[in-house]
């Protein structure tokens, strides 16, 4: 059979509606009831769609929240300005920010993935995703690099600025804000 003759997918056909109704009410029940409290049936249910088509195409609750935070990706994230403090800044304002937002730590709900090989495999996506994050941020700073040095690593970025962030996001830890974001970014790069 020519290529051509084959019928055209559609792009945002029944399954993506379905998905888009899936994640909607993911994200609803996760933020009203808290990860913890939320299931599959209680998510199709919502939906309005057949708990099979959720365990057929997730399986977990857990695989369906990484499939939204994938699916969330980096929309929204701040454009680089080319200044390293400036842009480490903003990435790490925007990522306080998704993680401060209802569901947004449900990755580190010990109760959303009891297997442990499915919570590694969600924390490795999420380590994934949030190095991608800051990785343009450094490269172009490398790129930039003079006689101030070169920037910090992705390890030194990842331990000294991000997760203090997840942790006291996770523990709900008071003064976790914008001018916290700001002296973490101090300490990591000084006062330049």
């Amino acid at each position: 059979m020519d290529t051509d003759d084959a019928p055209a997918k559609r792009p945002g056909g029944r399954s993506s509606r379905v998905r888009a109704a899936v994640h909607s009410a993911a994200v609803a029940l996760v933020s009203e009831r808290g990860a913890d409290q939320v299931t599959l049936p209680a998510v199709a249910q919502r939906a309005e769609v057949n708990p099979s088509t959720l365990y057929r195409r997730w399986g977990t609750l857990a695989a369906l929240l990484a499939d939204i935070a994938e699916d969330h990706g980096d929309k929204g994230a701040p454009p680089l300005v080319g200044d390293l403090r400036t842009d480490l800044e903003n990435q790490a304002l925007w990522t306080l920010e998704e993680l401060s937002r209802p569901g947004g730590i449900a990755f580190f709900r010990a109760e959303v993935a009891p297997d442990v090989d499915e919570r590694h495999a969600g924390m490795r996506a999420c380590l994934r995703r949030v190095s991608d994050r800051f990785a343009p941020v450094l490269e172009a700073a490398r790129t930039r690099a003079g006689t101030s040095g070169p920037p910090p690593s992705l390890e030194q970025v990842l331990d000294r600025l991000v997760a203090p962030l997840y942790f006291r996001v996770v523990f709900s830890i008071p003064g976790t804000d914008e001018t916290y974001v700001r002296s973490l970014v101090t300490d990591l790069i000084g006062e330049t």
